[in-house]
C-alpha cells in the first residue's frame, strides 16, 4: 500500500524551493530578524555541538547555526529546498530524505539537537508523526533536546484546520522517551499559555 504525500508536497508541487528563498530574502531586505530560530537553538547549545536539522528546507537555520560554529546536518524531503541548500552552503551536509525513513539515511546518532523548525511536524504525510518523533529521539545523544515549532490553528499554518493537538504531540513525544522542558509561544519566548496559536516546544532525552 502506497504511503500518503506528506502534506508540504500537497501544497507546494515539490518545487516551491526558490520562491521559498525569495520570500525570507525579501523579509530580511526590509529589515526583519530571520534569524530567531537559529538564536533560539545555539542558546541551548554549548560551543560546536551536532544539529540535526530535520525539514531543513532552504537551509536558512543550519546555515546560520554553521556560522555560529556548529555542525549541521540538513534532511528535507523537497529536491527544491534542498537544491537552494546545497548552492548556498555548499559544504554543509544535506541528505534527500523522507523523516519517517531517518533511519534508513546512515546517519551517525549523538546529535545534541534535532529541530523541527517551520511547521514540519503538522506537514508530515498523516500517519507518520509518531515514527517521525521516535526517529528523531534515536538520533539524540542522552541528554540531547529536540526543538520543534509548529502552529496550532489555521491563523499559523498553510492548512485550513490543524492536523494535530499539542496534547497528540506531547503524546508521540512522551512515547518515544522525552520529556517537556520549556514550552514558548514564540521563537522569541514569549511564555506559552493554553490557546497560543503557536508552541515552541523543547524535549529532552533523558540521560538514563
Amino acid at each position: 500500500m502506497t504511503r500518503q504525500p506528506d502534506r508540504w508536497a500537497e501544497l507546494t508541487g515539490g518545487d516551491a524551493g526558490e520562491e521559498y528563498a525569495r520570500r525570507f530574502a525579501r523579509l530580511a531586505g526590509s529589515g526583519h530578524d530571520i534569524h530567531g530560530e537559529a538564536a533560539f537553538c545555539a542558546a541551548l547549545l554549548t560551543p560546536a555541538a551536532r544539529v540535526l536539522d530535520a525539514g531543513c528546507g532552504t537551509g536558512r537555520i543550519s546555515t546560520r547555526l554553521a556560522e555560529l560554529g556548529h555542525h549541521c546536518t540538513g534532511v528535507d524531503v523537497d529536491p527544491s529546498m534542498l537544491a537552494v541548500a546545497r548552492r548556498d552552503a555548499p559544504t554543509q551536509e544535506w541528505l534527500l530524505g523522507d523523516l519517517a525513513r531517518l533511519d534508513t539515511l546512515g546517519l551517525k546518532p549523538g546529535f545534541d539537537l534535532a529541530l523541527a523548525a517551520g511547521n514540519v511536524i503538522p506537514l508530515l504525510a498523516p500517519g507518520t508523526e509518531p515514527a517521525v518523533v521516535r526517529h528523531l529521539t534515536a538520533a539524540l545523544r542522552p541528554g540531547g533536546l529536540l526543538v520543534t515549532g509548529m502552529g496550532l490553528d489555521a491563523a499559523h499554518l498553510p492548512l485550513p484546520e490543524p492536523p494535530l493537538t499539542l496534547a497528540e504531540f506531547d503524546d508521540w513525544c512522551t512515547e518515544a522517551g522525552l520529556t517537556l522542558r520549556q514550552r514558548y509561544a514564540t521563537w522569541d519566548g514569549d511564555p506559552y499559555t493554553d490557546g497560543c496559536g503557536y508552541a515552541v516546544s523543547v524535549h529532552v532525552r533523558p540521560a538514563s
